[in-house]
Formats: structure tokens, sequence, C-alpha cells
């Protein structure tokens, strides 16, 4: 970096400008040269000395590149290329007081994509000022700039993508880490069980454009859920549980639940429904579906039976054996729900996107889960794996 400032001195690309920052604004405001602006080289050589060698203190000096003063923005004209920093105060985390003399972005990038060859710059449309200064500093050099292709700013609906306030927020408890759920970070996408493929798809269908663009969640669960759906295991899990006492029952049932609907050769689960002497089975179904039992109605329970509802508490529902086959729950229109055994579950927790817990059973098949691996509750949403211990803990992914 000294090398090329000491380079764009003796080209007269540059000046060493010791003017106070408040009357330097005021000139190039106006259009106007500041003092230093045309000092002979030889001059400003020996002031760049000064820089190096302490004899100017931080603030007192600063190398610019002369621009044109007459360019329609003002951020143009005769930007700021080198400053000197008290590293005595302000040591640098890798290199200490070392450097007293440190390059600004738009010299430093300049300068490293020179030297490193670098063709084409992918960045962020608000650097497309950066672009018109650093290409001063090429033409003084003669080289020729890299081809620049800037996008506009990505967001996504009701998400903060905002680094500096994401790191606050972790900083001061807000979020729980970058891998906080209710953040839009890779981290956190990650956790909740969004695929690479998922998040590069979409990036190639928004494509690289000017135009800022905001995605919704749906766009991304939409792509994740087509990964997904065709490999996911599916699983029950009954949320804020409630039981469902059912009488009129003649045996005991076992219910097989398919471990994929598209892949019979994958296997099944057996749920165990215990009829006690008095013709009774207690059963766990989700808070959820309360509003579906109505006294009179009939539901049927997936792969099971179908009921005909009696009576519907807070607490409580109880029903009585109405028909076993989906033929006779088709006619007579009944929801299919799904359900859990009660005494045949483990307790499971999902971390959701608001960051609340969700407390509920899951079937006992869901201890062979393994951590990291991604899984549909059904009529709930696929759930990542984090913990199998006696229970289960996960993280909603999406519907």
């Amino acid at each position: 970096y000294y090398e090329h400032a000491e380079r764009l001195l003796r080209l007269e690309g540059g000046y060493v400008c010791t003017c106070k920052p408040e009357v330097f604004r005021r000139l190039v405001m106006e259009g106007k040269p500041c003092p230093c602006r045309e000092l002979p080289p030889e001059i400003q050589l020996e002031r760049w000395r000064m820089m190096m060698d302490g004899s100017f203190r931080e603030g007192e000096a600063v190398l610019r590149v002369k621009t044109d003063l007459s360019h329609p923005n003002p951020a143009v004209r005769d930007w700021p290329a080198l400053r000197i920093v008290d590293t005595e105060r302000f040591p640098h985390p890798l290199v200490g007081s070392q450097y007293r003399v440190w390059p600004l972005y738009n010299f430093s990038c300049g300068v490293d994509d020179h030297l490193m060859g670098i063709t084409h710059i992918i960045r962020g449309k608000e650097h497309l000022t950066n672009e018109v200064r650093q290409k001063y500093l090429y033409a003084y050099f003669g080289w020729k700039y890299p081809q620049a292709v800037h996008y506009g700013r990505l967001a996504i609906t009701g998400a903060e993508l905002s680094k500096s306030k994401i790191k606050e927020g972790v900083e001061t408890g807000v979020y729980r880490g970058f891998d906080d759920p209710r953040l839009a970070t890779l981290q956190a996408l990650r956790r909740r069980g969004i695929t690479p493929e998922a998040i590069r798809e979409l990036m190639l269908d928004v494509g690289v454009k000017a135009a800022d663009v905001t995605l919704s969640w749906e766009n991304l669960y939409a792509i994740n859920r087509k990964i997904l759906d065709a490999k996911a295991y599916r699983y029950f899990f009954v949320d804020q549980p409630l039981t469902l006492k059912v009488s009129g029952l003649g045996k005991s049932y076992v219910s097989r639940q398919p471990l994929h609907p598209d892949h019979p050769e994958k296997g099944y689960r057996e749920l165990h429904v215990e009829v006690s002497l008095q013709g009774e089975a207690s059963l766990l179904v989700s808070r959820r579906d309360l509003g579906l039992f109505k006294p009179g109605s009939i539901v049927r329970l997936k792969n099971l039976f179908n009921v005909r509802v009696e009576r519907v508490e807070d607490k409580l529902v109880e029903a009585s054996f109405h028909s076993e086959s989906h033929e006779e729950a088709r006619k007579a229109g009944a929801p299919i729900i799904h359900f859990l055994p009660e005494g045949e579950t483990v307790p499971c927790q999902v971390l959701m996107p608001d960051g609340k817990l969700l407390e509920g059973e899951a079937e006992k098949t869901c201890l062979k889960l393994k951590p990291g691996q991604v899984v549909q509750f059904e009529r709930f949403g696929f759930v990542k794996v984090e913990s199998v211990n006696g229970g289960v803990k996960a993280v909603y992914g999406h519907p």
C-alpha cells in the first residue's frame, strides 16, 4: 500500500491534505480545491514521510486521491485513501502498533483487486459510488478495471438481516445466539433444517439484480419442502395433548403407520392401542383439533378406526367406537386426525420460529432418531432433531 501511495503522489494523482475536516468539507461541497491540492510532488512526498515518521498525529493529515471537483456526487470528490491511526491507543489486533498509516476501503480494495488479478467484482449496489472512486485510482496507474456487477439488498419478510443489529441482539441477550430460530442467518436456517440446496435454488431463482428484493418465508419453505418431502420419515407428535376416551371397543388394535407414504419399502411404525376389560381405550390428541370434536360428529383416527363424539370438555373428549373402514369415514365426511396411545409416548419439546417452546408427546419410535435428522411430524411440520435422551428436543422448520 505504501509503495502505491508514493507512486500516486509522484504521478500527481494524490496529495497529502492537512486541512481541518470542516474546512475541507466546505470547500469540496463548493467544488473548490483545498490549499494542499496543488503543492508540488516533492512537498507531497515530504508530507507523506511526515505521516509515516510520526510528525503528524492522528487526524492531522490524510492522503487523498485527486478526482473531479465538479463531479455531481460530492462523495466522489477527492476521496481519502490513507489515514493515520494512533496505534498506541488503538493497537491493531494482529500487528499491534507496527504500522501507523492505514489504507481506507477504496484504496485497499482497489490495490488488492489489481494485485490479485480479480476479473469480476460482485457486490451490493451500495458500492456503486465506490466503483466510480476506484476507477480514478485505476486510471492513474494505467490498470484495467474489473467487470463489476452490483446487486440490490436482499430482505426476508419479518426477519432482521442487519449484521450489526443481530450482533447487538446476541450480545444483549435478545437472541440466544446466531442460530436463534427467530433469525434468518445461515446458522439459524441450518438449525431449522433448511437445506443448502434450497437456499441455493432460491438464490438462483432471485438472480443478481440491481433492484432490492424482498422474499417471503413461503418461497423458501416451498423449495425446502420439495426437497425434504421425498426423504423425511413421518412420525406423530401431539402438541398440547388432551385425552380422548373411546368406549365400545371389542378388541385391542395395532395401527401400522408408514415411515413414508410413498415408499412402503422403508417400513412401518406400530402404535399399540390397548383396550380395557370395559372396552375402553385412552388416546392423546392435539388441542389444536379440539374444534373438530362436535357431539354427534364422526372423526377418523388415521389408520385406526372411526369414532362418534359423545361429549367434549376442556381437557377430555369422550367418544364411542363407530366403525373401522376408511370408506365409512369418507361417507360421513369425517376429518382425519393423528393420535397417540396414552402411556406409549415420550416427552417432546419443539422450539418454534418465534422462540417459544412447544411442549407435547411423541411416539416412542422417535427414540430411535439421531441428532441432526430432519423428520416430518404429521399434520404439524418438518422439524430437525437436536437431542434424544429419554425424550426428544427438536427445532421447527416449516409446514
